[in-house]
């Protein structure tokens, strides 16, 4: 091994995934942000003169079964797929980290027992579930695939904060705030969740692709964003029943939930190498 690769920063060993995965997420931002001032055709306009083209210099990812353009279906789906995954992170952590710190801070008590059997209780309903038993009461929208996604993802994010937060709450610095009279919840606040916030943005980045995931398959079942809203996983569900005469239906969405869970899973392991504090000793 030579001298240079032994010296080499964490950044450096990182950035062999995280610019990939970096420029891959990218990429999906661009086309969701592109997509609110300009795609191609419309993309709720039908066209049935120009329906199942192949890919071609006008289409440039085909047409669907209605004539409408695949590649603007994608870019719109892109911004649905993306705003529901960021929100439903979002639900997981705005409500599961104040969980988790919670019960570290009380660790062994009545409220740290309710917290935690709570998200046992959670934790047995998949995602899917969650969104049909919600969809039963409320109907199918990409709103209550949000609450559904979110709701999955809380537990996921008590469970890990809480684990993280119990390491720290022995340590010297934490006891010496404890000694200055500093409460449960400023400690929390100032010491704790500084110190646990690269897990939180790892574990971040991977219940992303997760969300990404479950919004398509939650849309494949009918639970997700509804027509006339483009949504990757529809555009698989509608293209099932003609995938021998037009695989290209089935092809593109396919290929943009895979380029953006892998993007999405390369940036997080290339975070996760970031702030491994045995890559950088090394």
């Amino acid at each position: 091994m030579s001298q240079s690769n032994v010296n080499a920063p964490a950044w450096y060993t990182a950035s062999r995934v995280l610019i990939p995965g970096l420029l891959l997420v990218a990429l999906v931002i661009l086309a969701a942000l592109v997509s609110f001032v300009w795609t191609p055709f419309d993309v709720t306009k039908l066209n049935i003169p120009a329906k199942l083209q192949t890919p071609n210099t006008t289409h440039w990812f085909g047409t669907d079964h209605f004539g409408r353009d695949i590649f603007s279906m994608i870019m719109v789906g892109a911004r649905t797929s993306l705003a529901v995954a960021v929100l439903a992170v979002g639900i997981g952590l705005c409500v599961g980290i104040p969980l988790g710190l919670t019960a570290a801070s009380m660790q062994g008590s009545l409220l740290d027992e309710i917290i935690m059997r709570g998200n046992d209780l959670v934790f047995a309903f998949p995602a899917l579930l969650i969104a049909i038993m919600i969809t039963a009461v409320f109907g199918p929208g990409a709103v209550n695939a949000i609450i559904a996604i979110g709701i999955f993802n809380i537990p996921v994010f008590a469970r890990l904060t809480r684990g993280s937060a119990l390491s720290l709450w022995q340590r010297d610095f934490v006891l010496a705030a404890r000694v200055s009279g500093k409460g449960a919840t400023r400690i929390s606040i100032e010491h704790i969740l500084p110190n646990i916030t690269n897990l939180l943005i790892v574990q971040g980045t991977i219940q992303f692709s997760l969300g990404i995931l479950a919004e398509a398959g939650l849309s494949y079942v009918g639970l997700g964003a509804q027509p006339p809203t483009p949504s990757w996983g529809r555009m698989l569900a509608e293209s099932q029943t003609l995938i021998t005469l037009a695989p290209h239906l089935a092809l593109f969405p396919g290929f943009a939930i895979i380029l953006t869970v892998l993007g999405l899973n390369l940036t997080g392991d290339g975070l996760r190498d970031l702030s491994d504090p045995r890559i950088r000793r090394r």
